[in-house]
């Protein structure tokens, strides 16, 4: 129960930072103003680990690989500490693998995130800062999917497919995950 109880609490932390760093690059890449209520937050949570970083990191391109790199750090931190937890020093070859997909898992939950709240600010039709960071944010990934499927009816339904796609590859991740661990 203890261990449950840790690993919950270090996901929880972890999933945060992680999910702010990539929030930080996703931002970056989507040229989205950083002077709004989200941007601020992201900056408070991420302004520690990112700027030594890019001390050492220069950006390829427009892709600031002290964010990714951020993020990735705190995933194998994580995971780290989960595996001495559990007494498993013959697990450390894996955990580069374990830090990837706890990577690629925090990205897909936080788009689905992003998603969710982008459809119920959809229905109250609220105009904030937030809501359009959101917008911004949500649409250049949703805009494939209304090519392929029309609004039927006059209700968009792409944030429901584009949910359901991201759910099929968290499962393809899960069994990915398990495959590779099991070797």
């Amino acid at each position: 129960m203890l261990f449950q109880i840790v690993s919950y609490l270090l996901d929880v932390a972890a999933g945060l930072l992680t999910g702010a760093c990539l929030l930080r690059l996703y931002m970056q890449l989507q040229r989205v103003p950083f002077g709004n209520p989200v941007g601020r937050l992201v900056f408070a949570l991420s302004d520690w680990m990112v700027l030594p970083l890019r001390k050492l990191l220069p950006a390829m391109g427009r892709v600031d690989t002290s964010c990714l790199v951020a993020a990735l750090l705190v995933q194998m931190v994580q995971y780290l500490v989960l595996l001495l937890l559990l007494g498993g020093a013959m697990g450390l070859a894996w955990l580069p693998w374990l830090a990837l997909f706890g990577l690629v898992r925090t990205a897909v939950m936080g788009l689905m995130g992003l998603l969710i709240v982008y459809a119920v600010l959809s229905w109250v039709q609220t105009r904030s800062p937030i809501s359009d960071v959101i917008a911004r944010l949500c649409e250049p990934l949703l805009a494939p999917v209304r090519r392929v499927l029309p609004a039927l009816g006059g209700v968009d339904l792409s944030p429901l497919v584009l949910l359901v796609l991201l759910q099929v590859l968290m499962i393809v991740l899960g069994n990915l995950q398990a495959g590779v661990l099991r070797y």
